[in-house]
């Protein structure tokens, strides 16, 4: 593995300060409003629900939610982690009979520090992966090539989550 070394990045690190709350919380404010198609909820189970997110790295790309509103895994009693990993299993069975992807990346960043771009209310990643999904767009023009509109992905989801 090759290591580009650059001290510059060290002032970045040193003065980064963690943006001011605004109060407001995206996931919440989704499952309060119960305006399901427009904010691109695709299942609610009782303790978190499905949603596909708005800035995807692949089509199908959903994340798996709590409804509380708490920013680390350990916050997260019993019945909400067992909910979360069968409400992913549903969502990969799901994408898998839908778009018939070859894998999945799951994860979840915890804290801004690791990647977070929502870090005060933990959500989890499951991400459809394909042989030759990554091409050169990102790299060259800055730009993620997402192969099917976002309103049919999730309409079949629903279908395969519901019925």
């Amino acid at each position: 593995m090759k290591r580009l070394f650059s001290p510059w990045r060290s002032i970045y690190i040193q003065t980064f300060k963690k943006p001011k709350k605004n109060g407001k919380c995206l996931f919440c404010r989704m499952a309060r409003e119960k305006k399901d198609a427009k904010n691109f909820i695709v299942y609610r189970g009782k303790h978190a629900f499905i949603v596909m997110n708005l800035y995807p790295y692949n089509s199908g790309h959903v994340m798996i939610v709590p409804y509380r509103h708490v920013d680390s895994l350990e916050k997260l009693g019993d019945r909400e982690q067992a909910e979360i990993l069968t409400l992913t299993a549903k969502a990969q069975k799901a994408l898998r009979t839908l778009s018939k992807p070859q894998g999945f990346n799951f994860g979840a960043n915890f804290g801004r520090i690791a990647g977070a771009g929502i870090d005060e209310h933990i959500h989890f990643h499951l991400v459809p992966r394909w042989s030759g999904d990554t091409n050169f767009m990102p790299v060259l023009a800055d730009t993620k090539l997402i192969s099917e509109e976002m309103r049919k992905t999730r309409e079949g989801l629903r279908k395969k989550l519901i019925g």
